[in-house]
């Protein structure tokens, strides 16, 4: 498991960065600002819209908290603390709710959100902490992020690429899962 994700990291810098290229692709890359292609909204309160049977996750930066049936977001987004842990994106593509310490993304249609979130994960978004304290981030500050980006079908072939890493290593992580379980039960 730890090999598989070390060569997806390595994938990742390789395919992210351009310095590698799939095959079939020779467009150049773009050099824009994270704003340019996408817009940092901040979470609400959760306290009025909790339903603990609700269809939608509430969401923290640290995951699901919780359940609603009201969204407020409902297309794939790219989510990132704005207090606490900040240096760890997350990936939604299914409705939501995030809480006011977790930034969603709103991202222009001419770019593939899976994409995105990978090129999220290999930015050290705690070079742009802002407190002394707990780690912060604004808005603004994401936005100011330059990145070089390639053309749409070029993001969809990558994150289709690590979106299949990912699985397999899911897979693994299940599998040892069932091992363990297995072992503790011929022990007892």
């Amino acid at each position: 498991i730890n090999k598989k994700i070390n060569i997806k990291q390595g994938v990742m810098q390789e395919l992210l960065t351009g310095r590698k290229r799939l095959n079939g692709f020779t467009g150049k890359w773009k050099e824009v600002r994270l704003g340019d292609i996408l817009e940092v909204c901040h979470g609400k309160s959760q306290h009025d819209i909790v339903d603990n049977n609700g269809k939608y996750p509430i969401l923290a930066t640290s995951g699901e908290i919780g359940r609603t049936d009201i969204f407020i977001y409902n297309k794939p987004s790219v989510l990132i603390g704005r207090k606490g842990t900040i240096d760890k994106p997350q990936y939604m593509d299914l409705p939501f709710w995030t809480i006011d310490t977790l930034f969603y993304t709103k991202i222009h249609e001419d770019h593939y959100p899976k994409y995105l979130y990978y090129l999220f994960c290999t930015i050290d978004w705690l070079l742009y902490n802002e407190a002394s304290g707990v780690p912060s981030l604004s808005a603004r500050t994401i936005e100011m992020v330059e990145i070089k980006i390639p053309q749409y079908r070029e993001q969809t072939a990558i994150a289709n690429i690590l979106s299949d890493m990912d699985a397999e290593i899911e897979a693994l992580e299940q599998k040892l899962s069932k091992y363990k379980a297995i072992k503790q039960g011929m022990m007892h």
